[in-house]
């Protein structure tokens, strides 16, 4: 597994080509899902879009409509950043980041370990270590061993990357 390392002021990790197959899927998701299949009605756009006001819905219509463009533009960019740094066609290699593209893709890694969680009914007492040898003992082939271990290696990988950052 990759793991972010610094570099002077470079942030630099070496992925598989399956990491980077992972990385591509899981960022278009999320551009794909603040774009052609954005739905409030969504849970998953409602995690990534809280209502700031819960108990009054004008208030949280207003603050949508004065910010929610700009949110929903920044976190495609930084979603539009990893896939930018990713090496290019089937291969895997190395990625290299300036300061602002590691913070970038520190929020985008949130952005979707967010929406996978969601999706996986993640919640703040889950322990993905446990849920994942669950989903194993079930059948070790299903979607959900794949999503759970997808999830544990975003975490992995914003976490190394955050190291690497404070570091």
């Amino acid at each position: 597994m990759s793991m972010f390392r610094r570099y002077g002021d470079r942030y630099v990790a070496t992925f598989a080509v399956d990491e980077v197959r992972v990385l591509r899927k899981v960022a278009s998701e999320v551009v794909g899902l603040l774009t052609d299949g954005f739905d409030h009605g969504d849970p998953v756009v409602g995690r990534l879009f809280p209502e700031v006001y819960p108990e009054d819905a004008a208030s949280t219509a207003e603050f949508r409509r004065y910010t929610e463009g700009d949110l929903k533009t920044a976190k495609i960019d930084q979603a539009g950043a990893i896939l930018a740094a990713l090496p290019g066609g089937e291969v895997g290699g190395e990625v290299r980041l300036d300061a602002e593209a590691a913070e970038a893709w520190l929020r985008a890694l949130n952005d979707a370990r967010l929406a996978m969680g969601v999706r996986l009914e993640i919640k703040d007492g889950t322990d993905v270590g446990e849920e994942l040898d669950e989903a194993v003992a079930v059948d070790p082939t299903s979607s959900r061993v794949f999503q759970l271990s997808v999830y544990a290696y975003l975490g992995y990988l914003q976490e190394s990357l955050l190291n690497a950052l404070i570091d």
